[in-house]
C-alpha cells in the first residue's frame, strides 16, 4: 500500500474511512463516537479519498486542507506560519493519544487512531526541509 500523508501529517492510507466496506466504516464511526465524542459521522458520510485527492472528504470542516491548498504547501509543517491555529489541534502522537485515552484497546487504536499519529511525519518533513536539526528525527535511546 502506498503511504498517503495528508496536509496535516495524518496517514490517510491507514484510515478506515477509505474502506469500501461499510461495516468497517461503521466500526470506525462507532469508535470515533466512543473515543472522541464525534456525533456527526456515519458509515456513509465518513467515506474519504484522502485530503490530497479531489474526491470524497470525511472532515468537511477541516481548516488545514483548504489553507494548505491555497498556500501551495504539500504539508502544513512546510508553511511559514506553522504551527498555526488551523493545524495545531491536529498534531498528535501515539503516546499522546494513548495517554489521553488510556482505555483504548489495540484494535480500537489500529482502527480509529493510528492514522492520526502525525508527529513523526511532521518531524521528518521539517528535518528534510532544514526547519529542524537532523538529530530531531533520530530515535530516542530508549526506543532503540
Amino acid at each position: 500500500m502506498e503511504v498517503m500523508i495528508g496536509h496535516c501529517g495524518y496517514r490517510c492510507d491507514l484510515c478506515a474511512a477509505r474502506s469500501d466496506d461499510p461495516e468497517v466504516r461503521a466500526r470506525l464511526v462507532d469508535g470515533w463516537r466512543r473515543i472522541f465524542g464525534h456525533e456527526n459521522y456515519t458509515a456513509e458520510n465518513v467515506r474519504c479519498d484522502g485530503c490530497r485527492a479531489d474526491g470524497r472528504l470525511a472532515d468537511k470542516s477541516c481548516r488545514a486542507r483548504p489553507c494548505a491548498r491555497e498556500r501551495g504547501v504539500d504539508l502544513c509543517a512546510l508553511c511559514d506560519d506553522f504551527p498555526c491555529d488551523k493545524v495545531r489541534p491536529l498534531i498528535a502522537s501515539k503516546a499522546g493519544m494513548l495517554v489521553r485515552h488510556p482505555r483504548v484497546t489495540r484494535e480500537e487504536y489500529d482502527l480509529c487512531m493510528r492514522q492520526f499519529d502525525s508527529q513523526p511525519w511532521i518531524v521528518r518533513a521539517m528535518v528534510a526541509a532544514g526547519r529542524l536539526p537532523a538529530w530531531a528525527a533520530e530515535p530516542e535511546p530508549e526506543d532503540l
